[in-house]
């Protein structure tokens, strides 16, 4: 377990000193998320929600200290066979940082030295108990057992050195770390947000029904919902960032910086954002208004057409910092919804755990296939010619957001007291509207909610249901139509490959 500290904490330093991604911990998680099979990926989203990561990491810790207990009772009695395992181990972690899809030759240079230090410091440390011969059969015994001789002096010193050096190199790789991501804090804290050319619509009176227990319109920053295969968040100095536009069709190729964009007109929409993963009646999906620079702008300055205009391009692959790559149809970022290059979120710079500094998002479209995050470059292709991150690992090329619609009030399993009971909650189906919500009781006739007032046809809308409650258990279910006049399935269906359907209910027992 020492060995096995000293080895994590030497591998922290040099992390810091190529960059946190590479460190082992973070390398072998991001390569278990990338080889883990849509139903795995989708169980952790479902139990863990925004905690799968943590929850990743601390599997991960916990079978590290398990190999190390095995790798030292290997050691007490093969010295040189326990220390080459824990070499063999940093080969598996140098193997995936640098088998990440951003992954570089450096990136194995922690999980080496890392392991390194493990196999050394397990190797001096057995070297302090050492077999000694069979001793004398006693009078009237059996023949001699070996025995062990514990030099518990050089052990101590030896161990307490080792903790005490490594632990002192691991805070100062966080040291390090901290130093290097100050930077970037300070260019986020220092970056001014323009006025819009193009303000947001004031949002009507009546947008938000003052009901307890329902999500407010806007959610806010700390509390919108976050799903991306990021161990470490990414964080960039704006200074220093950069996208590139290329690809098939693109007459222009262009590469801005963050000041390019501020000099163009800047948009402000409001646009309700929601994840693919995101269960029926789930909580990954969130409102924000957004400031940004239009993309079909950017594209267009770049000679590209979309393919009814006889593009040759139908797909725009976006790629993360993180390697994460994302497939969106050009049609859709092109035929006048409000697509944008996202800079500001709710009145503020992204947070880093949004995509600080620049970001997509796309109205109508899962966030799987329209909202990459630490975006830095945008290439030009075709569906049938690339296969972005998720459709590798079987979800679809393309995925429109699904009318839904979610009961905030009362909760499931609520105890409500008989008479008029507010059932409330969000109904989306972003880029086309929602016209009508309706309520049944236990499976009867389908009653009409009071919709709240529309902001835009991309955001989400409230509603409410005034109901005569009466003693008993009661099951409350939910449905929402479109502004096309397409009312939601009841036909339930897992997330796999485009998005969940059914009905949202809860169960309520009024006394």
């Amino acid at each position: 377990m020492i060995a096995g500290f000293c080895s994590l904490a030497a591998a922290e330093l040099v992390s810091a000193l190529v960059r946190p991604e590479a460190g082992p911990v973070t390398a072998v998680g991001g390569a278990v998320i990338d080889r883990s099979p849509a139903a795995l990926k989708e169980f952790a989203v479902r139990h863990f929600g925004t905690g799968d990561k943590p929850a990743l990491e601390l599997g991960i810790v916990v079978l590290l200290a398990v190999f190390a207990m095995a790798v030292g009772v290997l050691a007490l009695h093969h010295r040189r066979t326990g220390s080459a395992a824990v070499l063999l181990f940093g080969a598996v972690g140098a193997v995936a940082a640098v088998g990440r899809p951003e992954g570089s030759a450096p990136d194995a240079l922690p999980s080496v030295v890392g392991a390194a230090v493990g196999a050394g410091v397990l190797f001096a440390l057995t070297g302090r108990l050492t077999t000694a011969p069979p001793r004398p059969p006693a009078s009237g015994s059996g023949s001699g057992e070996a025995y062990r001789a514990f030099d518990r002096r050089g052990f101590v010193i030896t161990a307490a050195v080792a903790t005490a050096v490594s632990a002192g190199a691991g805070l100062l790789g966080r040291r390090l770390t901290s130093s290097v991501q100050a930077g970037a804090t300070a260019s986020r804290h220092d970056l001014v947000l323009p006025v819009p050319d193009s303000p947001a619509p004031a949002v009507p009176a009546g947008t938000g029904l003052d009901i307890r227990g329902l999500s407010p319109f806007f959610t806010p920053n700390k509390d919108f919902y976050r799903v991306d295969t990021a161990l470490v968040v990414p964080r960039l100095d704006a200074a220093g960032w950069r996208l590139r536009i290329h690809g098939e069709g693109v007459a222009r190729p262009l590469t801005v910086g963050l000041h390019d964009l501020l000099r163009r007109e800047i948009i402000e929409r409001d646009i309700t954002l929601a994840c693919v993963s995101n269960e029926v009646g789930g909580p990954y999906i969130g409102n924000a208004r957004w400031l940004g620079v239009r993309l079909a702008d950017l594209l267009r300055e770049a000679g590209v057409r979309p393919p009814s205009a006889g593009g040759p391009a139908d797909q725009l692959v976006a790629r993360s910092v993180d390697g994460m790559t994302i497939g969106t149809p050009v049609e859709a970022v092109m035929d006048g919804r409000d697509a944008m290059l996202a800079l500001g979120m709710n009145g503020e710079p992204l947070p880093f755990t949004h995509g600080f500094p620049v970001r997509m998002v796309v109205p109508g479209l899962y966030g799987y296939v329209s909202a990459c995050k630490w975006i830095e470059d945008i290439e030009l292709t075709t569906f049938d010619a690339y296969d972005a991150y998720w459709v590798r690992r079987s979800w679809a090329q393309q995925a429109p957001v699904k009318t839904e619609s979610r009961i905030d009030t009362p909760r499931s399993l609520a105890s409500p007291k008989p008479g008029t009971v507010p059932v409330a909650g969000v109904a989306w189906a972003q880029h086309r509207g929602i016209s009508r919500v309706e309520v049944r009781v236990d499976g009867g006739e389908w009653h009409t909610a009071r919709l709240a007032a529309a902001d835009n046809r991309d955001t989400w809308r409230q509603w409410v249901w005034e109901w005569p409650a009466t003693s008993g258990r009661h099951t409350l279910e939910v449905r929402a139509t479109d502004g096309t006049g397409a009312t939601q399935t009841g036909r339930r269906a897992g997330t796999v490959p485009d998005g969940a359907t059914g009905r949202h209910s809860v169960v309520v027992d009024v006394s």
